[in-house]
């Protein structure tokens, strides 16, 4: 007997309106473009597809990142919320996916059509206080 009762959707994730700046402020700052975000939302992205010239014939950064670099820059959008790692059956990879914020965030660009992701002087100056010096949340702009 097949049941037909409507499956429930699970309930959105309410995040604060600071958790989205944050995060939208972490990505206006990265060395990534929208193309990567885009690949993200379907599909894991390696590490290797995003250091040296791979990163810019991908589409996926904005000048040639070292491997450290590359890999410093997504540990970062991982802390703020953005990304996950990709887990084999063997544990971590060195692969990543949008999370949940990350989905939202992309929806928001897309409802936007062409977002201007270009940082200025007050991005970057919060996003290295977060990013750096990790102040406390009520300290945080």
């Amino acid at each position: 007997m097949v049941n037909s009762t409507p499956q429930s959707q699970p309930a959105a994730i309410a995040y604060s309106r600071k958790t989205h700046l944050r995060a939208e402020r972490a990505v206006r700052c990265s060395p990534f473009r929208l193309r990567l975000f885009q690949v993200l939302q379907h599909q894991s992205v390696s590490i290797e597809a995003l250091a040296d010239n791979q990163g810019i014939h991908n589409g996926y950064t904005r000048y040639p990142l070292s491997e450290l670099a590359a890999e410093n820059a997504m540990l970062w959008l991982l802390a703020v919320g953005l990304l996950r790692r990709e887990v084999d059956g063997q544990g971590l990879t060195d692969s990543f996916r949008l999370t949940p914020l990350g989905r939202r965030l992309l929806a928001d660009w897309e409802r936007q059509g062409v977002p201007d992701l270009t940082p200025r002087f007050q991005d970057h100056l919060y996003n290295a206080l977060n990013r750096w010096l990790r102040l406390p949340g009520w300290l945080q702009p």
